[in-house]
């Protein structure tokens, strides 16, 4: 294999150096570097158009990422060519949800049938409703 560290014994025959094997990142096309987003959407991430390539992904295309801690989150993957070959660009929340920071390494799986909700549950947090007064379904959802 390329860049790995082998010694030779006296019959000739190659081994592997396994003290450093640990340093050695696996190959996984899937797994990606995260990077911050130019973008402010909390439901785009952006890969670079060869990686997409690789995970045979199309602009558009539905996408499960797994962060740290078990969490894991659905996103919509576009093509950004600034973008760099292993990284995913993905903003602030997308990274909270995912329990990630920068430089930290995702996997990301396609996501073949994502079904529509049937009910959507919003609810405030308790420290962003401070000084609010008022109906908060009139203030802030009835337009939608």
């Amino acid at each position: 294999m390329a860049n790995q560290p082998e010694s030779s014994d006296a019959k000739g025959t190659t081994k592997r150096d396994f003290s450093t094997a640990i340093l050695e990142r696996k190959k996984a096309p899937n797994r990606l570097v995260v990077d911050e987003a130019v973008n402010d959407d909390n439901s785009v991430v952006a890969l670079h158009p060869e990686t997409m390539e690789k995970l045979q992904l199309f602009r558009g295309d539905t996408i499960l990422i797994k962060g740290k801690k078990r969490k894991d989150t659905i996103c919509i993957a576009l093509a950004d060519e600034t973008c760099e070959e292993p990284k995913i660009r993905m903003n602030k929340v997308v990274r909270n949800n995912l329990r990630v920071r920068l430089g930290d390494v995702v996997s990301v799986h396609q996501c073949a049938d994502v079904k529509y909700g049937k009910r959507v549950h919003i609810l405030p947090v308790d420290d962003t409703i401070e000084g609010v007064t008022g109906n908060l379904f009139d203030a802030y959802l009835k337009r939608w």
